[in-house]
């Protein structure tokens, strides 16, 4: 008789192991990673990581996916009757809580690594045009209301935007003394003043 699979505990030992993995890349690297040290990490055997996973670039390639569904989700959350510039101010607030988390530096190091493999290549720019997609209509809103510059289209002024976030998460990956906590007043006063009519 096959065995029934609770979906919430497949579910929740999925994530430890992402979890897990998250720390370890972080803290060690993609390469000097490994799959018992992972393992080691999520408290499970080598048998289980790879029922879930069935290499170390796929575990890598779910925190990725993961991560860009976390975006859709939280751009398909915003409620249509909000003020539009307050979604976009919401959105770089969100961010740098993201970034707040301490394995996120070792984690951006870890995945610049490798980033030229070419399904991670495509997980990033899935991340990227996930981005652009929830940030563009807000921001062309916006720019509707008169809350934000209208001399760049709202594909552009969203990409700059971004290149912001993307600068700020740059530095955070290179620089120890850069933390999101300190830096996060600067990042929003700077956007700020990049959107400003």
């Amino acid at each position: 008789m096959a065995r029934t699979v609770d979906p919430e505990r497949h579910l929740a030992r999925r994530l430890a192991i992402i979890d897990a993995a998250l720390t370890r890349f972080a803290a060690d690297g993609y390469e000097r990673t490994t799959t018992a040290a992972i393992c080691r990490e999520a408290g499970i055997g080598s048998g289980t990581f790879f029922h879930y996973f069935p290499t170390k670039q796929s575990l890598l390639l779910a925190i990725l996916e993961l991560g860009t569904s976390e975006t859709a989700d939280w751009f398909a959350a915003q409620d249509l009757a909000a003020s539009p510039r307050s979604v976009v101010d919401a959105y770089v607030r969100h961010a740098v809580a993201e970034l707040a988390d301490p394995r996120v530096a070792g984690f951006v190091r870890a995945v610049g690594a490798v980033m030229a493999e070419p399904e991670v290549a495509a997980a990033l720019a899935h991340d990227a045009r996930t981005l652009q997609e929830g940030l563009e209509p807000w921001v062309a809103r916006a720019q509707q209301d008169g809350a934000v510059r209208t001399d760049l289209t709202a594909r552009d002024l969203t990409a700059w935007l971004l290149l912001v976030v993307d600068g700020f998460l740059g530095r955070l990956a290179t620089d120890d003394d850069f933390t999101a906590a300190d830096q996060a007043p600067v990042l929003e006063d700077a956007v700020a003043r990049l959107l400003a009519p």
